[in-house]
Order: C-alpha cells, then sequence, then structure tokens
C-alpha cells in the first residue's frame, strides 16, 4: 500500500515538473520572441535626385510631389506600426510611387530613343541577404513586385526583358498595354532631346552629341526608392526606375543592380540609389556605403556622405538614402535637390524637395 502510494506520488510530482517545465518554455519562448520586437523601428523614401530648384516647380506642382511622397511614406509606416514586415513596407511605399505620373518608375517612366518603355527594379532582404531583380520589363504595372517574386519564387536574382515578362505572366502579375506608361510630359522630354540629336548631326558636332543624354536632367533623374527597418529588426531596400530618357540597346543603369542601385544587411544598413546610374554601378554605392559601416564603424551618415562623394569624384550626380539596424536615417547627395520624405519621432510624415 505504502509502495503504491509513493509510486503514484512520484507520478504526480513528475507530472507537475513536467508541466512546470512546458509551461516555463512557453513563456520563455513568449518572452524571447517579444522581446525581438524593436520600439525604434523606421522608413525612408525617395523620387529621384537632380536639378531640382524652387523656380523649375509652381507651387501646385510642388505640393503634387510633397502630396504623393506623404501617401508613399505614410502607407509603408503604416505597415511597420501594425507589425508588418520592412520587406511588405518597402513595397507597399513604392508601388505609390509607381503608379504615379509624377516619377520616373512605373506611370511616369521616361522613353526609350525608340519611344517604348523600359522598366527595372530591384528589392533586398537585410535578413537573408536574398534579393531580386528586373530589367528591361515593358509590360508589368507594378516592377517591385516582380522583383520580389524573384527574389521569393525562384532560384535566380536577377531577370531581364521577355524572360523576366514570361515569368511575371507565370506568377500572374499585372500586366498592361506599353500605352498604360504613356505621359504627355514624358514623350514631350524624348523629342526635346531627339530635336537636340539632330541638330548635333547636322552640325557634326559629335562631342555635343555624346553629352546630350547627361543635359536632359529632369527625364534621366526620377528614380524611387524605399528603406525600412521593422520592429523586429529586420531591414529592407527596394528601388524601381523607368532608367534614363532616350536610352539605348538595351541599357540597364544602377536601380537593379544590388551593390549598386540597392542593398540591405542587417548587421549594416538597407540604402536605395538615385542618379546617374553608370557611375552609381563604377562606385559600388550600395555595398560601399555598407562595408564603411561594417568595416570602419563609420555612421551611415558619415558613410553615405563618403560614397557620394566618391560618385562626385567621378563625374556623377544623384543621392542616396539609407536606415540602419537603429533606425538612424541618412540622405544624402550631390544635386541641387531631392525628392525625399521619412517619419519622425513622433509619427509625422517630413517630406523635403529642395537643398536644406
Amino acid at each position: 500500500m505504502t509502495n503504491q502510494f509513493l509510486k503514484k506520488g512520484s507520478l504526480i510530482a513528475i507530472s507537475i515538473i513536467a508541466f512546470a517545465i512546458l509551461a516555463g518554455h512557453s513563456v520563455g519562448s513568449q518572452g524571447r520572441e517579444k522581446a525581438a520586437e524593436r520600439s525604434n523601428f523606421g522608413i525612408a523614401i525617395h523620387g529621384g535626385a537632380g536639378v531640382i530648384v524652387r523656380q523649375n516647380l509652381t507651387p501646385e506642382l510642388e505640393q503634387e510631389y510633397r502630396t504623393k511622397l506623404t501617401e508613399a511614406i505614410s502607407a509603408g509606416y503604416d505597415v511597420l506600426r501594425n507589425n508588418g514586415k520592412s520587406l511588405d513596407a518597402v513595397e507597399a511605399a513604392i508601388r505609390i510611387l509607381e503608379d504615379s505620373p509624377l516619377f520616373n518608375a512605373g506611370k511616369g517612366a521616361v522613353f526609350t530613343h525608340e519611344g517604348t518603355i523600359e522598366l527595372d527594379a530591384s528589392v533586398m532582404d537585410g535578413q537573408t541577404l536574398k534579393a531580386g531583380a528586373i530589367a528591361s520589363v515593358k509590360h508589368v504595372k507594378n516592377p517591385i513586385g516582380l522583383a520580389r517574386l524573384v527574389m521569393e519564387r525562384s532560384p535566380h536574382v536577377m531577370l531581364v526583358g521577355d524572360g523576366a515578362e514570361a515569368f511575371a505572366k507565370e506568377q500572374g502579375i499585372t500586366v498592361v498595354s506599353q500605352e498604360y506608361f504613356f505621359t504627355e510630359k514624358r514623350w514631350k522630354q524624348l523629342q526635346e532631346i531627339l530635336e537636340k540629336e539632330k541638330k548635333a548631326r547636322d552640325s557634326s558636332d559629335r562631342k555635343n552629341l555624346n553629352a546630350l543624354p547627361s543635359e536632359e536632367i529632369d527625364g534621366r533623374h526620377g528614380t524611387v526608392g524605399c528603406v525600412a527597418l521593422d520592429k523586429f529588426g529586420n531591414l529592407a531596400a527596394g528601388t524601381s526606375t523607368g532608367g534614363m530618357t532616350n536610352k539605348r540597346f538595351g541599357r540597364v543603369g544602377d536601380s537593379p543592380i544590388i551593390g549598386a542601385g540597392t542593398y540591405a544587411n542587417n548587421a549594416t544598413c538597407a540604402l536605395s540609389a538615385t542618379g546617374d546610374g553608370e557611375y552609381f554601378i563604377r562606385a559600388a554605392v550600395g555595398h560601399d556605403v555598407s562595408a564603411l559601416i561594417e568595416y570602419r564603424g563609420l555612421s551611415v551618415q558619415a558613410a553615405a556622405d563618403a560614397v557620394i562623394a566618391k560618385v562626385g569624384a567621378l563625374g556623377g550626380s544623384g543621392g542616396v538614402i539609407a536606415i540602419d539596424k537603429e533606425g538612424r536615417i541618412a540622405m544624402s547627395y550631390n544635386s541641387p535637390g531631392m525628392y525625399r520624405a521619412y517619419i519622425d519621432g513622433a509619427g509625422k510624415a517630413v517630406v523635403k524637395i529642395f537643398k536644406e
């Protein structure tokens, strides 16, 4: 009788201990998950850098830009505020900019020499270092969404042209006709530069002809991008563009190049660039900013400034937005202005256009 009682008591004790262990494990897991959440999260966007000065913008057009930038940054911020992923925030913000005719991405993309639209985009996940990019697509309404699917549903990093479009259709991405992207403003920009080319040829001024793309300011810049840090400490970056007015021969700039126009690494920062793509590729801008933070211990602002200085020394212009793993935001550019926005500590959108 005593032995049975002891055995029964032992079983009860073991059960209690087991329950306590399981309960403690459950509480501990919840505690660790909750502890992983961060109070400091953040987001920043850009809509291109270039010769952006007050005299070139009417008050009405300036307000249009400010309204759209506010809408985009607020959409991304809402994702983060509601415990969403940084990747989702980046995509949400960029989609709004792609759908606007104000920016050189998606709906507002510039025309190629042949009068067509060719779109590039990329996205990168700072947690896994996975990335996706597409280039030279002509019928994808929101290229940033396709770039993300390349990252998440294919074994590749970059798809281009017809192959990228075939993948888009396979994935059920929204495709549109080229007519969807037509805007009178962008068409006039192309006609103006084609006329300059014709005059240069007629005068046999080959030097002037070669310089024409760099002179076409508004249609060269306008790329859009977003960087974000979510509450779980994960960074992400994305960039989308229509390239440069009058581009030829399948030209691709830095926007879809991981390590140049887009980069994200949880150990350092997330970055999106805009400007003269060839120079940003040569300077490996995105990765260089990250490397200066990781290996030299520079702040995100100091690193961004140093790399933009390198771009300028090469002869290029443009800018970057970046956010580090602590939520500190940097915006650096060597052009007269850059469309940009971020959310401040009070949750208010701060929108800037001109050099301040």
